[in-house]
């Protein structure tokens, strides 16, 4: 009986299994191993075993870098301000009864507005002729209107806003779910004590909360660092005038198939792996020692 429902797990895990071995693990390899090549998929009977040329490159070439910090430039504030948005609004939205469902939906419509549309309003509304811009000269908060894109260092806080505003809704949703897992006596032994508001989230809602805490930073931190979307529908592949919008995944892109250059392609997408997981063993580290 135990091989026969053995046997029928593994039935049951095998799609999944086919996909990562066929999706995730191969490509992996494939591109490890095109790392160490010169790739051309225009011309593939002319690569090449090049060594370590393509990570040396990689290494030393100034846009990497530039677009590596251009995106953890963008998710430190992204982070933190959809963090601080999406609890806050979830210990909040706890607290009121009245049309809870209601407002829970209403924050959660950005999250399945598709990011194509989303993108596109954002881009009209934050524009010099846009109602954000206008009603903030109008209140004398700018002298003049401001071309955004073309400034140097105004296109990642401005997308990382805009990236806030589009998830803080599922952020959300994971932090009411948390705080609706906490038992209530908990809360009622708090009151008993005389506990304010404020001692009650410190002293047992966020510790009782950390997991969900560390998934939603973890996915932050994992997802972020791979943005596309919403640079290149708003620069070219160049990351704008300053390169200030160029992301890694961008890079990855323009070098991939722009130039051609499968090989470096590969280890600037290795390199980025490298440096998620790097940041997420940190960020893991430091909020275990949190807990």
């Amino acid at each position: 009986m135990k091989k026969d429902n053995l046997i029928t797990g593994y039935l049951f895990l095998a799609p999944w299994i086919v996909y990562f071995a066929v999706f995730l693990i191969y490509p992996f390899f494939l591109s490890f191993e095109s790392s160490f090549l010169s790739v051309n998929i225009l011309m593939p009977e002319n690569t090449k075993f090049i060594g370590l040329t393509n990570w040396i490159t990689v290494v030393t070439d100034f846009l990497f870098w530039k677009s590596l910090f251009n995106v953890v430039f963008n998710q430190v504030i992204f982070v933190s301000l959809s963090f601080v948005i999406g609890l806050g609004l979830a210990l909040l939205l706890n607290e009121i009864k009245f049309l809870s469902s209601m407002f829970r939906t209403i924050m959660f419509i950005p999250v399945v507005t598709s990011i194509t549309v989303a993108m596109i309003i954002f881009d009209f509304v934050s524009s010099p002729s846009g109602p954000i811009q206008n009603t903030m000269v109008g209140a004398s908060l700018l002298s003049e209107p401001v071309f955004w894109k073309f400034e140097e260092w105004l296109p990642m806080p401005i997308i990382a806003v805009f990236s806030a505003w589009k998830w803080f809704g599922v952020q959300m949703i994971i932090f009411l779910g948390g705080i609706a897992s906490i038992d209530k006596s908990l809360f009622e032994a708090a009151d008993i004590d005389g506990a304010s508001w404020w001692r009650k989230t410190k002293k047992i809602t966020l510790p009782m909360i950390m997991p969900q805490i560390v998934f939603v930073m973890t996915m932050n931190i994992i997802n972020g660092l791979q943005m596309f979307i919403e640079v290149f529908m708003n620069f070219d592949l160049n990351g704008g005038p300053y390169q200030s919008a160029l992301t890694p995944v961008l890079y990855l892109y323009q070098t991939g198939f722009e130039q051609m250059k499968m090989g470096e392609a590969s280890t600037i997408g290795l390199m980025l792996a490298c440096v998620i997981y790097l940041l997420t063993m940190m960020q893991l580290k430091i909020t275990s020692k949190e807990d």
